[in-house]
């Protein structure tokens, strides 16, 4: 496999997964201390990975489990940001700029902090009244993070009695990282000719429903334009057919993203209608992953996880293919802005 490690990679989402223990032990502290609303504020693509978590939350709960903006925070609060209130924070550096704003901004308000990070000597890691660490990087990150909020969703959900299956899903979820790096490897070679087919190309439509619009999201936003510097267009399927389909002709690359879950037909639409009207549609399925031992309740839950770590392998050939190496930046924390 191309510049990929497996032990490095099982580790890291090892490190994951061994969260859940004290992640419900943190909910119900938090619980007992009267909490009544819960946060996520990530700073670009981190953010997209912790809203399928928040999704989750919907489906199961009436606890408001929200997202929002640090930079927007900062000057415009939501309502309920207070004492009864606790936001996780996750940067994988410890370093984001307007996560450390963020930090300081909520310690004044009294609001209780849960950061994730990568590394624990950070300011946003020490400054946090609670901090998980796993080490991750670039390519390792997705999967990690996912995987943390998504534990950190059902242990809030195991302590107000709406989840009953935390344990049993802990223990598949164990099993998960060995998985993955079996999904990677029996993706490798059609990530190296889907790579091969799309390296000249220039522009790309990403889409899907449900807990991969975020995956597509973040593919198209943070891995194509911030770190190959090509065009895409992510646009939610539901809100495929009130504009973008216009943009739908010969020649168009349309990613579809498929997931497991109730939403999967919003999907199915796009690809039905777009493989009418262009040749090069790429559909990427989460139920294509073979996962012995995950139950369909939790591969549910984990399809932008599973989307997640074969688009790296995209992701490692493209960088090779193009010449154009995933860390070369213009100007973010290049320039001052």
């Amino acid at each position: 496999m191309l510049n990929f490690d497996k032990d490095r990679f099982i580790k890291i989402q090892s490190g994951a997964v061994s969260i859940a223990g004290e992640a419900r032990s943190l909910m119900r502290t938090l619980l007992a201390e009267g909490v009544e609303r819960l946060f996520f504020m990530g700073t670009g693509g981190v953010q997209l990975l912790t809203l399928p978590a928040i999704e989750l939350a919907h489906r199961y709960s009436t606890f408001p489990v929200s997202a929002a903006y640090p930079a927007q925070v900062v000057l415009d609060p939501p309502a309920g940001l207070d004492n009864k209130a606790v936001v996780v924070i996750p940067s994988l550096s410890g370093t984001t700029k307007e996560g450390v704003e963020l930090m300081a901004f909520l310690k004044k308000r009294g609001v209780r902090t849960v950061s994730l990070t990568g590394h624990s000597d950070t300011p946003i890691a020490q400054e946090a009244d609670h901090n998980f660490t796993n080490f991750a990087e670039d390519d390792t990150s997705s999967e990690s993070f996912y995987l943390q909020t998504l534990l950190i969703v059902l242990a809030l959900l195991a302590e107000r009695g709406e989840y009953d299956g935390f344990d049993a899903a802990v223990a598949e979820l164990q099993l998960l990282p060995g998985l993955l790096a079996d999904a990677k490897a029996a993706f490798e070679d059609k990530a190296a000719e889907l790579a091969a087919t799309i390296k000249d190309e220039t522009y790309h439509i990403f889409t899907g429903a449900g807990s991969v619009w975020p995956e597509a999201n973040y593919y198209g936003m943070c891995i194509l334009e911030e770190m190959q510097w090509i065009r895409t267009r992510p646009v939610h399927a539901a809100d495929f057919f009130h504009g973008t389909l216009e943009l739908v002709e010969p020649g168009v690359s349309v990613f579809v993203f498929k997931g497991e879950d109730a939403l999967r037909p919003l999907a199915d639409r796009v690809e039905n209608f777009a493989r009418r009207y262009t040749d090069r549609v790429r559909t990427l399925d989460a139920a294509s992953v073979k996962l012995p031992g995950i139950s369909q309740q939790v591969r549910g839950m984990i399809s932008p996880v599973l989307l997640a770590t074969l688009l790296e392998r995209l992701s490692a050939h493209l960088e090779v293919l193009r010449n154009h190496p995933l860390t070369t930046r213009r100007y973010y924390k290049r320039v001052e802005y």
